[in-house]
C-alpha cells in the first residue's frame, strides 16, 4: 500500500495524548477489531492518490522534508505525531491548499490517479473538487440554509448534478450520517445546528460534489464523544467508495477508523514520516523505536 519516507510545521490544537494515553495492548486491539469488521472498497482498482518526494516551506522554514506516501482507494489513513511536526501541512499540500498561504512553497509530486495535480496548467478549482476537505472547526455557511450549504459547492464550482437537488440533498446528509436529523428543517440556517451536527454538514457539502479524496485535518478535535462517533461512522461508511486521509492526535480514534497509519515527526528540523504501515501493526509491533515511544505515550 504505502512507501516509507520523511515529514513538519505548524499544526492545529490537539488532544495532549500525555494526559490520557491508553496501552499500546489495547490500541492494537481496538484496530484488529476495526480490521476484522471492515468491508473492502469498491473504488475501482488503480486509483487513488499518491505523494512523491514532497517538501514544504514557509519563506526559508524548511517545514516538510522528502514525505511518500501511496493511498490506496477505499482506504482510511490516519496521519499522528505531535503538534508541529507538519501533518496539517502535508494534507494540505494534497489538494493545493497549501499555496493558499504567503510564502509558502512546495516540491515534489501529487499524482491523483496517476497525473500530477501540480502540472502546468491544471485547473486547480477541478482538483479541490476531487480533492474535499473538512477542517478542524466546522465552517457551514450561517447566512445559507442547511439545504443551501450542501449544494453551495456545486453552485459555486458551476456544476449542473445529473440528479434534482431534492435526491441530491437526501443522498449527501445521509451518507454524512445526518439525514434523519434535519430532514424537517432542510430550510432552517446552518448556524443552528450542533457543532456535531455542522461538522456532517461539511462532509455532506463536500460530497455533493463527488469527491474521489476527502482529507480530514483533526475534524473531532472540537466534538464531544457522541459526535465524534457518529463522524467515525461516517468516516467507515464513506471509505466505501472514496480515499479518505484523517490527521488525527487521538489514538484511538486511528485505532478505530483507519487501515493504515502514517507516524511524523520533528527532532529539531524539518518535519519527517517516520513509519507507515497498517494501523493494526503500527500500534503492536512498530519498526521504529520512536514510534512505540509516541504511540505508548512515552512522549508528545
Amino acid at each position: 500500500m504505502m512507501s516509507t519516507v520523511n515529514s513538519n510545521n505548524e499544526e492545529n490544537n490537539g488532544e495532549d495524548m500525555s494526559i490520557t494515553t491508553p496501552s499500546t495492548s489495547s490500541l492494537s486491539s481496538v484496530a484488529a477489531n476495526h480490521a476484522s469488521q471492515r468491508q473492502p472498497g469498491n473504488a475501482p482498482l488503480g486509483s487513488g492518490l499518491e505523494a512523491r518526494g514532497i517538501h514544504a516551506w514557509f519563506g526559508k522554514h524548511h517545514a516538510l522534508e522528502n514525505v511518500s506516501l501511496d493511498f490506496a482507494a477505499g482506504t482510511v489513513t490516519a496521519l499522528i505525531g505531535p503538534s508541529g511536526c507538519g501533518k496539517s501541512t502535508f494534507i494540505r499540500t494534497l489538494n493545493r491548499m497549501h499555496e493558499f498561504i504567503p510564502s509558502a512553497a512546495m516540491a515534489g509530486e501529487v499524482l491523483l490517479d496517476g497525473k500530477d495535480i501540480y502540472e502546468a496548467g491544471t485547473d486547480v478549482t477541478k482538483i479541490r473538487l476531487q480533492i474535499g476537505m473538512v477542517f478542524q472547526k466546522p465552517n457551514p455557511f450561517p447566512s445559507m440554509t442547511i439545504g443551501q450549504n450542501v449544494l453551495s459547492g456545486l453552485k459555486l464550482a458551476q456544476i449542473k448534478s445529473p440528479k434534482n437537488n431534492d435526491d441530491l440533498l437526501e443522498e449527501c446528509l445521509t451518507r454524512a450520517g445526518l439525514w434523519t436529523e434535519v430532514k424537517d428543517r432542510l430550510d432552517a440556517h446552518a448556524g443552528g445546528l450542533s457543532g456535531g451536527q455542522q461538522q456532517r454538514l461539511c462532509i455532506a457539502r463536500s460530497l455533493a460534489v463527488n469527491p474521489k479524496v476527502l482529507l480530514m485535518d483533526e475534524p473531532c478535535s472540537a466534538l464531544d464523544p457522541g459526535s465524534t462517533l457518529r463522524i467515525e461512522d461516517t468516516i467507515g461508511q464513506l471509505a466505501q467508495t472514496m480515499t479518505i486521509i484523517i490527521v488525527t492526535h487521538n489514538m484511538q480514534q486511528a485505532a478505530r477508523v483507519s487501515d493504515y497509519t502514517a507516524f511524523f515527526l520533528s527532532d529539531g528540523g524539518p518535519g519527517q514520516m517516520i513509519e507507515v504501515g497498517p494501523t493494526n501493526e503500527m500500534f503492536s509491533r512498530p519498526k521504529d523505536q520512536r514510534t512505540e515511544n509516541y504511540v505508548s505515550g512515552r512522549f508528545g
